[in-house]
């Protein structure tokens, strides 16, 4: 049996500053809190993109409701599913079975999102996909009570491959991290690649957090294709660009990776990412307002660190979360989800950003370019704002998603 490693709550308890006594009067609650749970990486390959950063992005979002909705306190835990699909579905089955957790955010790798999606479907309970890109959560495994927050592969590969197509960049080969959310990027950027006049010159799979990826630059160089693409992340993504430069690659290809989170980039530094195309929900220093939110998280953190695209869609889906509990006046994951549909998604990063029937957020996405060096000024400037894109452009159509229960209504 595989050890669970379960990390301590944390519970926000100030009085709310929110609502009407009326509204607080009216309140129908399961029980007497509203618990969340944070449930990703803690310690594999997402943990810097996630991790214990989205666990501090949510307490924020419940700070904002000085930890209390509908005059109850919120509750706040979190776990490390080490990115297995069957410890993330035992620990969602304990938290709402044994715990009585209200929902569930952000789910790190595709495949655990995935278990936590079904789990989370049957007993009618909120999932904020925030990690996981695979579009299957708002297509074929789409649920009533799942919010997918940020990115997924269809926004990351029609951002990128069009954007590089542009450039003359017409051949490509992928490296692609055999699991869900690999299978799903590859296929995506295929299709991108061969509907707008490029060439597919083949693609090799590695299993996810692979410390060796000699054999597969190899094969990727032997393409002579004119784009290496990354179907990668995390760890995967820096290892693969770290030992394509020992092998002298990265000087006649050009790498493009397809879910490039700026912790990526300081683990490479600029020398080593510079140049590279980056599509992304958020940027920290997009505004004085993520900036603002980026001072909150780095004190949080206790570090100069800043805020990914991943742990910005967990504050973004846990105060979207509150705001639809205070409007629906009850936490029924149903009547919530409703509300989370109908409500704007407003905050530091998203202004008036609807939520689709389907789940999906449809966030701004922009295209970055990595610094060189001598372009960046101060920490963690490193990205040159190329093209801002509403979301209804770039993440998948609703008719060509295939959600089930659209139909069943």
């Amino acid at each position: 049996m595989r050890k669970q490693i379960v990390f301590a709550a944390a519970m926000l308890t100030v009085l709310l500053g929110y609502g009407s006594s009326a509204q607080v009067a009216s309140a129908q609650l399961s029980d007497g809190t509203v618990k969340i749970g944070v449930l990703n990486d803690q310690t594999g390959p997402f943990a810097d993109i996630g991790g214990k950063g989205s666990v501090v992005m949510a307490r924020l979002a419940i700070e904002d409701f000085n930890g209390q909705v509908l005059g109850k306190p919120v509750e706040l835990i979190f776990a490390d599913h080490q990115n297995k699909a069957d410890i993330a579905s035992g620990i969602a089955r304990r938290w709402i079975d044994a715990e009585q957790v209200d929902a569930i955010v952000d789910g790190a790798s595709s495949s655990a999102a995935l278990a936590i999606n079904e789990i989370t479907r049957n007993a009618k309970r909120i999932f904020m996909s925030s990690g996981a890109a695979t579009t299957a959560l708002t297509g074929a495994s789409c649920s009533p009570t799942t919010i997918q927050f940020n990115y997924d592969t269809y926004m990351l590969a029609n951002g990128t491959v069009k954007a590089m197509l542009k450039q003359g960049y017409n051949t490509w080969y992928l490296l692609t991290a055999d699991y869900a959310f690999g299978h799903s990027l590859e296929r995506d950027v295929t299709g991108f690649v061969q509907a707008n006049g490029g060439k597919m010159l083949g693609s090799v799979r590695h299993p996810l957090n692979s410390s060796d990826f000699s054999s597969f630059l190899l094969q990727a160089q032997a393409s002579h294709a004119k784009v290496i693409g990354l179907a990668n992340a995390g760890t995967d993504m820096i290892n693969s660009v770290k030992q394509a430069a020992e092998f002298g690659i990265t000087g006649g290809q050009q790498f493009a990776g397809l879910l490039v989170e700026i912790t990526d980039v300081h683990a490479l530094g600029l020398k080593a990412a510079q140049g590279m195309m980056v599509t992304t929900s958020f940027y920290w220093d997009l505004n004085d307002e993520t900036r603002a939110l980026t001072k909150r998280f780095a004190a949080a953190m206790g570090s100069d660190r800043v805020p990914t695209a991943v742990q910005a869609g967990v504050y973004a889906g846990v105060r979207h979360y509150l705001r639809a509990i205070e409007a629906a006046g009850t936490d029924d994951a149903l009547k919530v989800a409703q509300e989370m549909k109908k409500l704007p998604v407003d905050d530091a990063y998203n202004k008036n950003v609807r939520v689709r029937e389907d789940g999906r957020v449809l966030h701004d996405v922009y295209l970055l370019q990595v610094k060189s060096p001598s372009e960046s000024h101060y920490p963690f400037d490193y990205y040159n704002v190329v093209q801002t894109s509403p979301g209804s452009e770039v993440f998948k159509p609703l008719a060509e998603g295939g959600c089930p229960f659209l139909n069943q209504r």
